[in-house]
């Protein structure tokens, strides 16, 4: 069964982005950045998340399906695919190490990477390479 996290989630090619923080952190700009690297929305701002074997699937409440928030513009409309989780970044937190050890985190019991906010205009295309 699906559960709903708050969050937002980007896919390149079936891999998602699980992009987690408070409201105002930067979710929907990581993911709008990111969607102007090739990615597809999954959803914005509720995932639903679903455990699949050892895999943890990604989409988007009905009532939100292709809809991302633009701060000062509206409600947008864009392509939308969910897509199985392939990492977490955590905008609530910096990272401090140049070359940080690699982190984890569990959602719904799934093991995934967990990256946290980097201070970089190259931050979206970092990701946008992991995700490859």
């Amino acid at each position: 069964m699906a559960q709903p996290i708050h969050a937002s989630a980007v896919g390149f090619d079936g891999a998602g982005l699980i992009v987690m923080g408070p409201s105002g952190s930067g979710k929907s700009t990581l993911v709008w950045q990111l969607i102007g690297l090739g990615g597809v929305l999954v959803a914005d701002d509720r995932v639903h998340v679903v455990p699949t074997g050892d895999r943890l699937w990604l989409d988007a409440p009905e009532a939100i399906r292709g809809k991302i928030e633009a701060r000062q513009f509206g409600l947008l409309m864009v392509e939308w695919k969910p897509a199985f989780a392939k990492a977490v970044v955590d905008l609530s937190k910096m990272e401090a190490a140049r070359l940080p050890e690699p982190r984890h985190t569990f959602l719904e019991g799934i093991r995934l990477p967990l990256f946290y906010k980097v201070e970089s205009s190259a931050f979206p295309a970092m990701l946008r390479a992991y995700l490859w």
